[in-house]
């Protein structure tokens, strides 16, 4: 949100033309042989830009996206989207504050009737260990309460990167912790009393012991389970993130005791690394989601664009479609560029779009002069059909609604956080704020009024304009005529 106030209103100088509920449970289990529905809107990567973008999850639930990822602050934030495409637009809500710094990881997971979100923080004078926050109830977005910190490792240690597996019936969490005999960070595994509470301390299956897991620093990280066709794969990040070698690697769990390294069985090659051709470096820390109808599977990765960028707020989120080998084993390709266009996953449903058209002056909601950046000025035009009268509105709860613009990726945005009668209105980065926020109220004949949720106020034909380029602020709600809006 900025608080300087930007000039005066610019005169139009651009030509306008007329233009499978998926539920995630102990990890991604995929069923073979669906049929696949429509391919969802295209998009390139990144799908989340910088800078909370580094770790991500991503899940499907009940028809949407939701997304977490490092956010190097208190605050666990959630992005929500019905298409991947809409992912980078789709505003930042928080869900919860940690209570401890520089939060790394969530990982978000439905167990039985609940969401959990499982994350790792530094407290004051204490080593990194994963804390665990439960939903109220089935939506992803909580409430959250607070439900300690998991007992992973002995004397308190450190233990980060937490996800649960469920294996023979039980529940498991892999992470990543120092095995104290070598120092090595190496994945562990610890039976589960429950969602919230460790049965015994973890025991180690996996230390970076190949070339490829020690490039920069040994590191085995980032643990993800894949279980398909009665296999379970453990995917994992090797190498340090400091450079560009960071990679992925794969266990593979084939009977016996999970909590036994003897189990597990490590793919002597990197499954997915660096691609210089693509300009990807550092591909990991992933997650694998599947596509609405069930049919796909997809792993969501933070990169770099430049061998030089490493472990900090460089990394953006990236996505893109996995395959199945032969011989049952998943394929995931190389990293694709920023360039390349992808379809959506199938089955995805393409948002809504919506003109809002002023009861008064006839005229559209309209990102005034095709800007793209925060900041851009919000005026009223006459109707065409172009994308910059083309708004998504999505519901945050309680009747309110975020209106991103098609053509700007922005949110309709109270500026500088006004309260007075005659605040201006503009478009920012989405965040999610009570300034983002607005109620939508019928007021009969297809007309209603758009309050927003910080101000109080109305959106409003700023003067009674009719002449194309008239202002829109924000006035006392009085149930005039340039107060009301038809949504369509």
């Amino acid at each position: 949100m900025s608080f300087t106030v930007l000039p005066g209103t610019a005169r139009r100088v651009l030509t306008l033309a007329a233009a499978l509920v998926v539920m995630i449970a102990m990890s991604v289990v995929v069923t073979a042989g669906r049929a696949a529905a429509a391919p969802g809107p295209s998009f390139t990567n990144p799908v989340v830009p910088v800078p909370n973008s580094a770790d991500p999850t991503l899940v499907f639930h009940n028809g949407a996206y939701y997304y977490v990822a490092t956010t190097w602050t208190s605050d666990v934030v959630m992005r929500r989207s019905t298409t991947i495409a809409g992912l980078r637009s789709a505003p930042e809500q928080l869900v919860l504050r940690t209570g401890g710094t520089t939060m790394w990881a969530p990982h978000l997971e439905m167990i039985g009737d609940r969401w959990y979100l499982y994350y790792s923080v530094e407290q004051c004078c204490a080593p990194r260990r994963t804390h665990v926050a439960e939903s109220a109830g089935s939506d992803p977005l909580g409430p959250y309460t607070y439900r300690g910190v998991l007992n992973l490792m002995p004397d308190n240690g450190w233990a980060i990167d937490a996800a649960p597996i469920r294996l023979n019936g039980a529940l498991y969490m892999t992470f990543s912790a120092f095995a104290p005999e070598d120092g090595l960070q190496s994945l562990y595994i610890a039976p589960m009393a429950n969602p919230t509470t460790a049965a015994a301390y973890g025991r180690r299956i996996s230390a970076p012991t190949l070339a490829w897991e020690r490039q920069d620093g040994a590191v085995n990280e980032g643990p993800f389970a894949l279980q398909r066709g009665g296999r379970t794969f453990l995917t994992y990040s090797a190498s340090h993130c400091n450079g560009p070698n960071y990679k992925l690697g794969m266990l593979e769990h084939r009977g016996g005791d999970p909590l036994a390294a003897s189990s597990w069985t490590k793919f002597p090659n990197p499954i997915f690394q660096r691609n210089d051709a693509n300009g990807v470096f550092g591909p990991g820390h992933h997650s694998f989601f599947t596509s609405p109808d069930g049919s796909e599977t997809w792993i969501a990765y933070h990169a770099n664009s430049s061998p030089s960028q490493g472990c900090g707020t460089t990394r953006t989120t990236r996505v893109q479609k996995i395959s199945w080998n032969a011989d049952g084993t998943p394929n995931l390709g190389v990293p694709v560029s920023t360039s390349t266009v992808l379809e959506g996953p199938s089955g995805e449903v393409a948002p809504t779009y919506s003109r809002i058209r002023n009861r008064h002056s006839g005229l559209c909601l309209d990102d005034y002069e095709w800007v793209t950046t925060p900041g851009a000025e919000v005026h009223q035009w006459t109707c065409n059909g172009a994308a910059v009268q083309d708004w998504i509105l999505t519901p945050v709860g309680d009747g309110y609604h975020t209106i991103v613009n098609r053509h700007s990726g922005l949110c309709l945005d109270n500026r500088d956080w006004a309260t007075a009668p005659g605040s201006p209105v503009q478009q920012w980065t989405c965040n999610g704020l009570a300034v983002q926020q607005w109620r939508i109220t019928s007021v009969g004949g297809g007309y209603s009024t758009l309050t927003n949720r910080h101000s109080g106020l109305c959106l409003d034909d700023y003067n009674w304009g009719t002449a194309a380029g008239s202002e829109v602020r924000q006035w006392t709600c009085n149930g005039l005529a340039v107060q009301q809006w038809t949504i369509a």
